[in-house]
């Protein structure tokens, strides 16, 4: 009884997959309480699992059942009927609805299961901008102008899969040396997101916003804007082919340098 938004990835593409995951998601969730709660104690223990929460995942997982940290963004437009709840949820990647249902029904002392579950969001990607089973067939029927017409309208470049993720924006002179696995130094960056923390995961961009590469953070932005040297990303994850722009920095084991003229 699950539905809903399921990104797939398509030849290059599929070498964001694992950054891609880490995005948010949202569910609307179906729940059945196992016995009559009052709206007010059922709204109240709602608002308490927002924000951090700890987390086991449930038996039937294909993770190990440790447990760890997760946050639920929101939980709104609630209807109640009966012992049946409807509820919105945004939630960071990796929460297990139905062991939050489940979690839920425990606090409440009266046991719940989750009945339907539907995503309606996963990272950028939401289900108005999804395509139907009947759109893959449409297309594969296809031919000619008309086929290309339909695969532009439902295939969307890989760069939207990171509207979500900070991005950092390259010279186009550091380019070809994060294409070739070299860490991102300072001098290499024109512009970023804020609130870029370390270790935490970045988009690594063109100034055509074309996508290079996946990266974790090895400074804030703060330190970033501040520092005029320094490495301050490590590249986890290249995507964009080696040499497509010029090769005008030499790397070495532990620093990049720019070449001069």
């Amino acid at each position: 009884m699950v539905t809903g938004v399921l990104p797939l990835a398509l030849e290059d593409a599929t070498k964001t997959i694992q950054s891609f995951l880490l995005t948010g998601k949202e569910y609307v969730c179906l729940m059945a309480l196992h016995a009559d709660v009052e709206k007010d104690k059922l709204l109240s223990t709602l608002n308490e699992f927002v924000g951090d929460i700890l987390q086991r995942p449930p038996v039937r997982a294909a993770v190990k059942r440790d447990l760890r940290k997760r946050r639920i963004y929101y939980i709104r437009d609630v209807e109640i009927e009966g012992r049946e709840v409807l509820f919105r949820v945004g939630c960071q990647a990796g929460t297990y609805i139905r062991k939050l249902v489940y979690d839920i029904g425990e606090v409440l002392e009266v046991g719940a299961h989750m009945r339907e579950l539907r995503r309606t969001r996963a990272g950028s990607f939401n289900e108005t901008d999804s395509i139907s089973l009947y759109d893959l067939l449409e297309l594969s029927q296809s031919s000619g102008d008309e086929k290309e017409r339909i695969a532009r309208r439902i295939i969307r470049p890989m760069e939207s899969a990171f509207d979500y993720v900070p991005h950092i924006y390259l010279r186009d002179s550091a380019v070809n040396s994060i294409c070739h696995g070299a860490e991102l130094a300072i001098p290499g960056i024109v512009r970023l997101s804020e609130n870029i923390l370390p270790r935490s995961p970045i988009a690594l961009f063109t100034l055509k916003e074309e996508l290079v590469a996946l990266s974790r953070a090895l400074m804030s932005s703060e330190q970033m804007l501040k520092e005029e040297r320094g490495l301050a990303a490590k590249t986890v994850r290249v995507i964009m082919p080696a040499d497509t722009y010029p090769r005008l920095w030499k790397t070495g084991m532990n620093q990049t340098i720019k070449v001069s003229s």
